[in-house]
């Protein structure tokens, strides 16, 4: 893929399910992921219902250090201090909400994260820690690193069913479908999130200090997965969101949108 040079370290991949079409950058470099690393937790989340060993229903305590981590999400504002597994994995996946993550985090074990992780043949993806307000020398310097073609590698496993079974695939494709975030890499994509019909998107984003991040499925005409990772300096965050959405447009070119309808299952 070519373009104007962009002052980022980028690592990305597009590749469609259909016709093994790759358009690929970096896709090995290793780079923070923001929230994109979420999806490890909502994946182990998805392997526990599907094999009976969580249930929806069962509740989850917030505590205080879940609730006091401010930045992205709603449950630490509201006044509940218990939710339902349910509950949490749609606010981790609709609003990305960190007191829900680390609630989640803390009833699976970042062990199992990370043992999910390289079970899943990701050798450059991991989660490294809960999601803290700070980061102090004394813990990891940040919540999660990867690769874009590790990304893709798993989201094209959860896209057909293959990973972990079609019953763990699919509850972490609904959850994805909710997503709010539509403004990086599915910018681009010509669909509607509000509609049953049609483009459908499922994805996770990412968005800290110095990292914009988005990794998702598209079907269209035809189904792609992408993961597109950007890492940059301070004033640079307008040019890594415009290599993201460029990136998107590759992706609504092979997913083959233009047009398209998809009847809803």
């Amino acid at each position: 893929m070519t373009g104007p040079a962009v002052p980022t370290r980028v690592g990305a991949m597009v590749r469609g399910l259909d016709d093994g079409r790759v358009l690929s950058l970096d896709p090995d470099l290793v780079l923070p992921l923001a929230s994109v690393g979420k999806l490890l937790l909502l994946g182990e989340v998805a392997r526990r219902l599907a094999d009976g060993t969580l249930t929806p229903d069962q509740p989850v305590d917030l505590l205080d250090d879940d609730r006091a981590l401010g930045g992205t999400g709603l449950l630490g504002l509201l006044s509940p201090r218990r939710w339902t597994v349910a509950d949490l994995t749609t606010a981790v996946a609709a609003v990305s909400d960190n007191a829900a993550t680390n609630a989640l985090l803390r009833l699976v074990t970042l062990d199992a994260v990370q043992d999910l992780a390289r079970r899943s043949g990701l050798r450059g993806t991991t989660v490294h820690d809960r999601i803290r307000a700070s980061r102090g020398p004394d813990v990891p310097p940040t919540f999660a690193t990867g690769t874009a073609h590790d990304l893709c590698a798993l989201l094209a496993g959860v896209a057909t069913g293959t990973w972990q079974g079609q019953r763990a695939s699919g509850l972490l494709r609904g959850w994805l479908a909710r997503n709010n975030d539509r403004a990086l890499v599915a910018d681009a994509i010509r669909h509607d999130p509000w509609s049953v019909t049609g483009v459908q998107v499922m994805n996770k984003t990412g968005t800290d200090t110095g990292v914009r991040a988005d990794a998702g499925i598209v079907v269209g005409r035809r189904t792609v997965v992408y993961a597109v990772v950007a890492a940059f300096s301070p004033g640079a965050e307008r040019a890594a969101v415009g290599e993201l959405r460029r990136w998107g447009r590759a992706v609504d070119r092979i997913a083959g949108t233009r047009g398209h309808r998809l009847m809803s299952s």
